[in-house]
């Protein structure tokens, strides 16, 4: 296991040696995650993904247009009336047994 001392500088940054960059794969712009620990503060690479967000409108759209059937179906536009939307003025596919 590798020890190594850093300084903290100005606004808390901390350099990490170059050895243990290169060794998880940390570079400049990765995203590191500050943990506390019993014995202090654990930093360890993280993994950020991003994450898509949708519109009312568009998870109606999903479910009405997902629908395998008519029951399906129509528990979909429970679903979307429930959620303050007409279905009627939500473009989606209505399944082929509807």
């Amino acid at each position: 296991m590798i020890a190594e001392v850093s300084k903290v500088g100005k606004r808390g940054t901390i350099v990490i040696p170059a050895g243990l960059r290169r060794r998880f794969n940390v570079d400049e712009g990765s995203f590191i995650m500050a943990e506390e620990t019993p014995d202090g503060i654990l930093l360890r690479p993280a993994a950020v993904l991003p994450l898509e967000s949708y519109s009312p409108e568009r998870k109606a759209e999903f479910l009405l247009s997902n629908a395998a059937d008519a029951a399906d179906y129509a528990e979909a536009v429970k679903t979307v009336r429930k959620m303050g939307l007409d279905p009627a003025k939500i473009r989606h596919r209505k399944p082929a047994l509807v």
